[in-house]
């Protein structure tokens, strides 16, 4: 990548400010009940600790609105990482001000501190320069680890690092700039890339990139009912996006003119709702009044694994249906498998869904990378500069 890593930074003694994505899930009871996020994170914080580093995490949790609000507070973010590092972390009472300034003060060598929640700030979000001035007084060094937040213009990964002359990415940033980065460069072909979850709008952009560089689209999930509407079919109650259509159709044109193999499903589980003890499965374009797709058919889902099977390169974000309840997971496990199957080229998972499927398939280890960039990662492989990483070439 362009821009420096923590490895080529001189650290010691120094204020490190390691802006991390710490926006994890939490249980009622106010714990954290999926750590996976900042375990991600965890390499670049050893590293900068046993460097002997002063380390000061960052990070955004939830959408608080810009006003402190206890329901989104760090509090439970840094007990937990007291676990995971087995050593104190300090957690200020505020993002930026007096509190925050003497925790960081107070730091010592290999020492941990955490900011409170960044959102807590209106400042964060309107990228600020009073609240990005703020956040580099309280560092010598600035290191970005949060890919998943590089596509936000906010004040801790673009503004912030214009007022930090030493700045560089960390190891879980440049891990995901350089495997993602291959996907944008020269690939071993045949390139296939499978495409699901609901939202079209968010991934029009990333089809057509890919029109340039994939050999075949693999589509399921509510994202293919649009396709399928726009060929004519009959969708019964399931989720289109009707003000699609047209697009689709211009899509499935160009495709065909760029020689891009499109699959859509042949066949699909339909049930009346997600909470249906069973589905039944239909064909593609017939989806009874009364039903929606919630799922690829097995047939789809075998025709999926038969184009997998040839692949060199392969690309997948989004699930094939309703992965979280039961009945409609068969499709989204039977892709983690066929994915997990490419024994010899480039395999690279996206969303939160899909790596959820690697691992109820137990395939996890088999695939090449796991991203957890969420937007970052579709808006990088469609090749849009983003903003977080431009902060740390300037």
């Amino acid at each position: 990548m362009a821009a420096k890593t923590i490895a080529d930074l001189d650290i010691q003694g120094r204020r490190v400010f390691i802006r991390v994505d710490f926006d994890v899930p939490l249980t009622p009871a106010g714990g954290v009940s999926d750590a996976t996020r900042i375990r991600e994170s965890l390499p670049t914080i050893r590293y900068a600790i046993d460097r002997g580093a002063r380390v000061v995490l960052a990070s955004h949790l939830g959408r608080p609105k810009g006003k402190p609000n206890p329901a989104f507070s760090l509090m439970p973010v840094a007990a937990c990482l007291v676990e995971l590092l087995d050593r104190d972390v300090v957690l200020a009472d505020e993002p930026v001000g007096d509190g925050a300034k003497k925790v960081v003060a107070d730091l010592r060598d290999g020492g941990v501190a955490m900011l409170e929640n960044l959102r807590f700030a209106s400042g964060e979000e309107a990228n600020d320069e009073t609240f990005a001035r703020a956040l580099a007084g309280c560092t010598d060094v600035y290191i970005n680890d949060a890919f998943a937040t590089a596509h936000l213009a906010h004040a801790s990964t673009a503004g912030m690092p214009r007022f930090v002359s030493t700045k560089g990415a960390g190891l879980r940033m440049e891990r995901e700039v350089k495997l993602l980065g291959r996907l944008r460069g020269e690939i071993e072909h045949p390139f296939v890339a499978i495409l699901g979850g609901a939202n079209l709008c968010d991934k029009m952009g990333l089809l057509e990139s890919l029109l340039d560089r994939a050999n075949a689209i693999f589509v399921g999930g509510p994202l293919a009912n649009t396709f399928l509407k726009a060929q004519g079919g009959s969708l019964g109650t399931s989720r289109v996006e009707g003000e699609r259509l047209a697009w689709a159709r211009a899509f499935l044109a160009k495709a065909e003119n760029a020689q891009v193999e499109v699959l859509l499903p042949r066949d699909l589980v339909a049930a009346s709702d997600s909470d249906a003890l069973a589905g039944q499965v239909v064909p593609a374009m017939k989806v009874p009044d009364d039903l929606a797709a919630l799922d690829i058919g097995p047939e789809t889902a075998q025709r999926f694994a038969e184009g997998l099977a040839r692949a060199r390169t392969v690309f997948w974000d989004g699930p094939m249906g309703a992965f979280d309840s039961a009945p409609f997971a068969a499709g989204t496990i039977a892709v983690a498998k066929a994915v997990a199957a490419v024994k010899f080229g480039l395999t690279v998972v996206a969303g939160p869904e899909s790596a959820a499927a690697l691992g109820r398939a137990g395939v996890s280890e088999r695939i090449t990378h796991i991203s957890t960039g969420g937007c970052a990662t579709l808006e990088f492989i469609e090749g849009k500069k983003l903003p977080g990483l431009a902060a740390l070439e300037s």
